[in-house]
């Protein structure tokens, strides 16, 4: 219930209509972390050599970058989506990778319910951003060993002329769907050092923050990029 009452759930629907049945993907070429295919750091910001390495995803859509890690980059990865919809089409898509996992849940209770440690914690506009943050970066800090990585990108605070948070509070955004009709979310939007502040207080140090730019959006960033390192 929870899922079918998100507006992801009603973006996921709209998508799925339009594209029709999902088939077996080629793996991608690249990770993507922003708004414009090819552009930022790829796989790398992840750490030198991935092989082997247990890798969580918190908000997989449909299980692009999941599925290059896996392939290119010799890893056992798991991908969670709060829909089910995404989470079908992700394994229609790549579920014959045999070290690739895809589950449907909230990201939040994934971490608190699952066994084990992974090495790298990953997020691209999905979860972290979306569910608070005093929550859920100290449960992914409790799934990460001392010197393992988080990495997520976000929607930069500061695309469209806009101001980063100014306190922990989230605010007004809204999901916009294929159909061009908007549904109203919450969304945590921080600066960088407000991310800092956040991640020290769960137990991480920040190791760096990028920002990158769509022409296509003018020129403002359109997202910020985040790698810490647990503690």
């Amino acid at each position: 219930m929870l899922a079918q009452a998100s507006p992801w759930h009603a973006h996921a629907l709209q998508r799925t209509a339009a594209a029709g049945l999902a088939e077996p993907l080629l793996v991608p070429a690249r990770m993507e972390w922003t708004t414009r295919p090819g552009q930022g750091p790829d796989a790398d910001v992840l750490g030198p050599d991935l092989r082997g390495k247990r890798l969580l995803e918190l908000g997989c859509g449909p299980g692009h970058n999941a599925a290059h890690l896996a392939a290119r980059h010799g890893t056992h990865v798991t991908g969670v989506d709060l829909v089910g919809l995404q989470v079908r089409r992700a394994r229609s898509h790549y579920g014959r990778l045999h070290n690739l996992t895809f589950v449907a849940g909230h990201a939040l209770h994934h971490l608190q319910a699952c066994d084990g440690q992974f090495d790298v914690i990953y997020s691209v506009f999905g979860a972290i951003g979306l569910v608070t943050p005093e929550f859920l970066l100290p449960a992914i800090a409790r799934r990460l060993p001392p010197g393992g990585v988080l990495a997520f990108s976000v929607p930069h605070p500061q695309r469209g002329g806009r101001r980063p948070s100014g306190d922990d509070r989230p605010r007004r955004d809204h999901v916009t769907l294929p159909d061009r009709s908007r549904l109203p979310i919450a969304r945590w939007e921080f600066s960088p050092d407000r991310w800092e502040k956040h991640l020290s207080l769960a137990g991480f140090w920040l190791t760096s923050a990028q920002e990158f730019h769509d022409p296509r959006a003018g020129h403002w960033p359109t997202t910020l990029l985040i790698r810490a390192r647990r503690l």
